[in-house]
């Protein structure tokens, strides 16, 4: 069994982020959304915990005797309060919640679940899929796109183009976007890609440098091209 270690609370001398639309800031979300006049983000699309206990990132398939991933440097036995639920919905005109189907008691029914099939066959001991709640009015829509073998500084890290395909969506040139669990850091790198402001916070301290690393040589990289 891999113990949890105490989630990493940031220090007060960490500096922010700030690069093109981009501000990424080490610290409680509540923190950051009570600073916001209502409505002001456009969209939020979030990856809070799902309160189901995850220990190590995804990937192993049945069979395997070896561990090869990453401990979970935080607290997965709890879904957000209804009270992080409310600041989200008074500070965003829509949100999208990943693993809102273990928060239903803090949503509203929604017809617009996202659907992220990450195409592994059967022989995984994790889901398959991954799910989404939003705010929105449309049709259900299905992201299909196995997880590449990029590095992963996260045990829930999602790919870039899983975030290219929502802000395609669900957002327009011009709208403000917010996230309250950066992790590491592929929304900012999809905001970034694409022009999109981005105001994001992670609490955890070891996250917040790896994931801000990880942005900054993106940027780095890009302006090469």
């Amino acid at each position: 069994m891999i113990e949890l270690k105490t989630e990493s609370a940031c220090s007060k001398t960490l500096l922010p982020l700030v690069v093109g639309g981009l501000t990424i800031t080490c610290e409680d979300n509540m923190e950051l959304m009570s600073r916001y006049p209502d409505n002001y983000f456009d969209l939020a699309i979030v990856d809070p915990p799902y309160g189901i206990g995850i220990n190590v990132s995804m990937g192993r398939r049945k069979g395997d005797k070896k561990s090869k991933y990453h401990k979970f440097a935080g607290n997965d036995n709890e879904t957000p309060t209804a009270e992080y639920f409310n600041e989200l919905k008074r500070v965003s005109k829509n949100q999208i919640v990943w693993g809102g189907n273990y928060m239903i008691e803090n949503l509203t029914p929604s017809p617009c679940w996202l659907m992220w099939d990450k195409g592994f066959s059967e022989d995984v001991t994790f889901a398959q899929f991954e799910l989404a709640w939003t705010s929105f009015t449309s049709s259900a829509k299905k992201f299909d796109k196995h997880p590449s073998q990029q590095h992963r500084i996260h045990p829930t890290q999602k790919p870039t183009t899983l975030y290219k395909w929502i802000l395609d969506k669900y957002a327009k040139q011009g709208d403000k976007i917010l996230d309250t669990h950066l992790g590491s850091g592929s929304i900012a790198i999809a905001c970034h890609d694409y022009k999109y402001e981005l105001t994001a916070c992670e609490l955890d301290e070891e996250y917040f440098n790896k994931a801000k690393q990880r942005i900054i040589n993106h940027v780095a990289q890009q302006s090469l091209f």
